[in-house]
């Protein structure tokens, strides 16, 4: 049984760390192809049915949370057991919250900045450099290289 389970995480392993270097190379075409500058509109504050609204649609109906959160985050948890599981959970957790939390609030304060197109070449290598290092990661501890 053990093996089996080796077996399949290897397996998530890999397709995790595809997953990823796709992302990293539809970025890394996009600092070389791109050069449109998008239109950021700042707009004014929803009410609470508004904002539940498109919360809920931005959560169920995406297709990459279910991704990301089984694929991805699933693979990586595979590597834990016992109380290091238990931590890695919590971890996971808290830094979703604070990614999200993070990025609601500085999307703000960045807006003025993301107006050219070089600030969004920079910010698509730097995305491209995240996905492929840990798509490299995922491939190493899932021996694939």
């Amino acid at each position: 049984m053990q093996n089996f389970i080796t077996q399949i995480s290897s397996i998530l392993f890999g397709i995790s760390a595809l997953w990823l270097s796709g992302y990293g190379l539809i970025r890394l075409r996009a600092v070389f192809k791109s050069k449109n500058i998008t239109e950021i509109k700042l707009s004014g504050s929803k009410n609470l049915l508004q904002t539940i609204s498109i919360i809920s649609i931005l959560t169920f109906v995406n297709p990459h949370v279910y991704l990301d959160t089984m694929v991805l985050i699933g693979s990586v948890s595979q590597q834990f057991s016992g109380t290091n599981k238990i931590a890695f959970t919590f971890g996971a957790c808290i830094a979703s919250f604070v990614f999200f939390f993070s990025l609601a609030y500085g999307a703000r304060l960045l807006a003025p900045i993301m107006q050219s197109s070089f600030s969004w070449k920079v910010l698509d290598s730097l995305i491209a450099l995240i996905m492929f290092t840990i798509a490299f990661q995922l491939a190493f501890a899932g021996n694939w290289l």
